[in-house]
């Protein structure tokens, strides 16, 4: 390996320990921990929202009020967002859809691919489709998985980066201010 080689995988190795250990700091400071998340406060825009899901089914903003949503980014080419998945159905078949609707937002894959990922993992979420990323893009989200949460007002809250265990402590305080 070369010199540049090395000191590239470095500052990449330095960078990331770094990222990693300020996203901790954060999600920490407001009670919420993980190494391989960050939490942060989100302020919309949701107004906009209108995507189909698998079953042809619309949603549009109207449907999601009374009750807590999560809306989560995801695509089946990741690995983190693979990993979260069980733990988000759980959370979902805990708290029931009348309380806590947890919508699973593929990002541009066709509606074969999102179909065939939900039905090998078991998962039964409603999985909306992003075909062109605009839903994404309206929503500054660049970073898989990503959820936004509202809460049962219909109020956007936590913008949260990465993967989460939905069934840990950390997850439970988080959707406990959302209910």
């Amino acid at each position: 390996m070369s010199s540049k080689a090395k000191s590239r995988r470095q500052f990449l190795q330095t960078a990331l320990v770094g990222a990693s250990l300020a996203a901790w700091t954060r999600a920490d400071a407001q009670g919420l921990s993980g190494p391989a998340y960050e939490v942060s406060k989100w302020s919309g825009p949701i107004a906009g929202f209108k995507l189909v899901d698998t079953s042809g089914k619309t949603w549009t903003f109207a449907d999601l009020k009374g009750r807590a949503v999560l809306l989560n980014f995801w695509a089946s080419w990741c690995e983190p967002c693979r990993a979260e998945m069980p733990t988000l159905q759980q959370v979902a078949d805990f708290y029931g859809a009348d309380k806590l609707l947890v919508l699973a937002i593929n990002f541009k894959e066709t509606p074969v691919r999102a179909v065939r990922f939900a039905q090998t993992t078991g998962v039964t979420l409603p999985v909306l489709l992003d075909l062109d990323g605009q839903a994404a893009r309206r929503s500054s989200v660049n970073v898989f998985p990503t959820t936004l949460t509202l809460d049962s007002l219909g109020q956007p809250q936590h913008r949260v980066q990465g993967e989460v265990d939905w069934t840990g402590k950390a997850a439970e305080k988080l959707i406990a201010s959302l209910l």
